[in-house]
């Protein structure tokens, strides 16, 4: 396999991820730096995955401690791993955040099935509840949208390691700030 191959195969991994609840790359592990600087990481959704401009959007909920960490400092790194595949995908990029109110998170909530719109309506994330099956808030669905974020990844740094019986194969790929690959090499795995 050669380096372009190995490349178009991870994103079209993760444009299957974004596609398809079943794929290995359905959920990604998500990671940030919080305010005393101790790494934060925590499962997130792979809503889409532009492989073009190397993009990968999530939804969270803007009072969440994640949405606060990456206000504070946009860097950060995605882990994802198929089993099925045996390919694990690193990646480093930079965040933009889009709020309710901009057009990227209102296109997105319309988007959304009921039941997942409903999950915006509970108190704030990480907040103490009584018991575990405490009831949620009795407010409108459309309240939601008021809490609900874009999370747009765009990826600087793709770190790719296919696992095999024989010659794992691995590879480090560098993307411009609008996508485009400026070098790739392959690594000792």
């Amino acid at each position: 396999m050669d380096l372009k191959t190995f490349e178009a195969t991870a994103w079209a991994e993760l444009v299957a991820g974004a596609a398809d609840p079943q794929s290995g790359f359905r959920y990604l592990t998500l990671c940030t730096v919080d305010s005393a600087q101790q790494p934060q990481a925590r499962i997130v959704v792979l809503r889409q995955c532009d492989d073009s401009h190397r993009m990968l959007t999530f939804h969270t909920d803007v009072r969440s401690p994640k949405w606060q960490e990456m206000a504070a400092n946009p860097q950060v790194s995605v882990l994802g791993y198929c089993h099925q595949r045996r390919l694990q995908l690193r990646m480093v990029g930079r965040v933009e955040c889009y709020a309710a109110g901009s057009d990227v998170a209102r296109s997105a909530w319309r988007e959304l099935p009921q039941h997942t719109q409903q999950t915006y309506t509970g108190g704030p994330p990480g907040e103490v509840r009584v018991a575990a099956d405490e009831r949620r808030e009795a407010t409108a669905v459309e309240s939601g949208a008021s809490r609900f974020g874009v999370v747009i990844v765009r990826v600087s740094v793709l770190d790719a390691y296919q696992l095999q019986r024989n010659d794992n194969q691995r590879a480090l790929f560098h993307y411009s700030p609008h996508g485009s690959l400026q070098e790739s090499e392959w690594l000792n795995p």
